[in-house]
């Protein structure tokens, strides 16, 4: 197979200008279009942290995790938008569409110099790329986050927030079936709350977990025999390469039946908001 040319570039995030230590965190590689094919762009970027967190104790967790989901959403748009619109927007290097997300500033995120290459499958190139600038010195077998690792900053921002008010488990019957809700309190209709970890290994695991959700829900709502509003708060799988799958698994989420809500764990802050209120307006009226 005849090989294609491509180029590069890696994200870096800076933590010192002055001693100008930087990580790798993301990687955009652009095939322009040609005879051999039409223009691809790929991208990704980290959203684990575990070894940046080792050099920069000081890190801002939530604030880095949430800039590499936003860069990393807005990269997937341009590439979908590549792929609709060929020539019209292709020309120029990978550096030049990283640009368009992320322009040069003096801000901690830098775009590092192109490089270039030759290959035949822009697929397994990213992948190879990717390995080689941003996970390879990642500690590997690290055990990806639990159902309860998404609910525990809930919690703590419960507790901060000193809100009056004790979660419990509490199992909503329908005629055939029934759900266990982990978390749950009543202000008229049961509000119930349940973490949902999507950081798994692949994007099989995660369609198979909101399939099951989705059919639970599907088998008791219709029919249960308590009101109850459930609210997901969603964590996001740790590799960047499935965050398409990430994405349509929230979409089958929201799809299931009754007063259903799901909340990113990013929205973490606006879930608790809404706890608060509920609670606020169920004390007035008592």
């Amino acid at each position: 197979m005849l090989k294609r040319r491509y180029s590069y570039t890696v994200l870096r995030y800076v933590h010192d200008p002055l001693t100008a230590e930087f990580v790798n965190v993301g990687l955009v590689v652009h095939f322009p279009e040609s005879p051999l094919g039409p223009a691809v762009l790929k991208a990704g970027t980290r959203n684990t942290i575990a070894r940046m967190r080792d050099m920069f104790p000081d890190l801002d967790r939530a604030a880095f995790s949430a800039t590499m989901r936003t860069i990393n959403r807005m990269l997937t748009k341009l590439a979908d938008q590549l792929a609709l619109e060929g020539m019209i927007v292709s020309k120029g290097d990978a550096l030049t569409f990283a640009r368009q997300v992320l322009p040069s500033d003096d801000s901690s995120l830098q775009w590092g110099p192109v490089g270039s290459g030759v290959a035949e499958d822009p697929d397994k190139t990213f992948t190879r790329l990717y390995g080689r600038f941003v996970t390879k010195y990642d500690v590997r077998g690290v055990q990806r986050r639990s159902d309860e690792e998404i609910w525990k900053p809930v919690r703590q921002r419960l507790e901060e927030r000193q809100l009056p008010v004790t979660l419990e488990p509490k199992t909503i019957v329908g005629i055939d079936d029934k759900i266990e809700f982990q978390h749950a309190w009543k202000n008229g209709a049961w509000h119930v709350y349940e973490p949902v970890s999507l950081d798994l290994a692949d994007a099989d695991g995660i369609y198979r977990k909101v399939h099951r959700w989705l059919g639970q829900l599907t088998s008791v709502a219709p029919d249960a025999s308590e009101d109850f509003h459930p609210y997901f708060i969603v964590g996001a799988p740790s590799d960047p390469t499935l965050e398409s799958a990430y994405r349509r698994a929230l979409k089958i989420l929201k799809k299931s039946p009754g007063n259903v809500e799901v909340f990113e764990e990013t929205e973490i802050d606006k879930l608790v908001d809404r706890i608060e209120d509920e609670i606020r307006l169920h004390r007035a009226d008592h």
